[in-house]
């Protein structure tokens, strides 16, 4: 109830506030699916209602507020699980959705509240489909020159990605087939070299090494048009 309170607070007060403009939320992102997003229809079609059907998704804030609430140098992470395979609407069409929501162990009540509030405006999830928040050390380590990323979630997940190259065609067909599960900046699909997630509060665990199913991508948000998603 207090966490629901907190986030309404920090959701009014980005709405109303009119004394100055809130500065843009600025930063990485990391996701990871448990099916090939780079790829050929023909291998993405053999794994709908299969596989990828679970995913990751990570943001690392490089400047701005939400709120009124400084988020620089702030992590947040969901992760979430579905019936049926995340495909080109992403979550908008997913049911039974479930997710965790960590937040960086360094946040405060006040930030922490904000960064849940920033992943579920970013994802379109309602507070009644997050199971559990949690707040433990988080660490992006995202190259921009490679375009190379490495992330850390304490307890629950350990991804190591890079960009896409020609060399990890099969088909020669490959394309984005599945775009990234939140609005970006820019992005480049990638290969998953290391991926590894435990979320028991879904009741799944699950391992993705060298496969295509990772972006990496840049966002830029407006913090004074989010709204807070659905509460019911």
């Amino acid at each position: 109830m207090i966490r629901t309170l907190v986030l309404f607070a920090i959701a009014a007060a980005a709405s109303i506030s009119t004394s100055r403009a809130a500065e843009p939320l600025r930063g990485t992102y990391v996701e990871a699916r448990t099916c090939q997003v780079y790829t050929g229809p023909c291998f993405a079609n053999g794994e709908i209602g299969s596989a990828g059907k679970d995913a990751i998704m990570t943001w690392h804030i490089k400047s701005g507020d939400l709120g009124g609430v400084e988020l620089k140098g702030h992590s947040v992470a969901v992760i979430v699980r579905t019936s049926h395979t995340l495909g080109i609407k992403g979550l908008e069409d997913a049911t039974d959705r479930k997710a965790i929501v960590i937040v960086d162990s360094g946040a405060d009540e006040k930030e922490s509240a904000a960064l849940e509030q920033f992943a579920l405006a970013q994802t379109g999830l309602r507070q009644s489909e997050v199971q559990e928040v949690y707040q433990r050390d988080i660490e992006m380590v995202f190259d921009m020159n490679d375009v190379t990323a490495t992330v850390k979630v304490e307890d629950f997940a350990s991804i190591q990605t890079r960009k896409a190259r020609p060399g990890d065609c099969i088909c020669s067909n490959e394309r984005a087939f599945y775009p990234p599960l939140t609005e970006l900046k820019g992005c480049v699909p990638g290969v998953t070299i290391h991926g590894d997630v435990s979320a028991r509060r879904l009741g799944h665990r699950w391992s993705i090494p060298d496969s295509r199913t990772a972006y990496l991508g840049l966002f830029d948000v407006d913090s004074a048009s989010l709204q807070l998603a659905g509460t019911f």
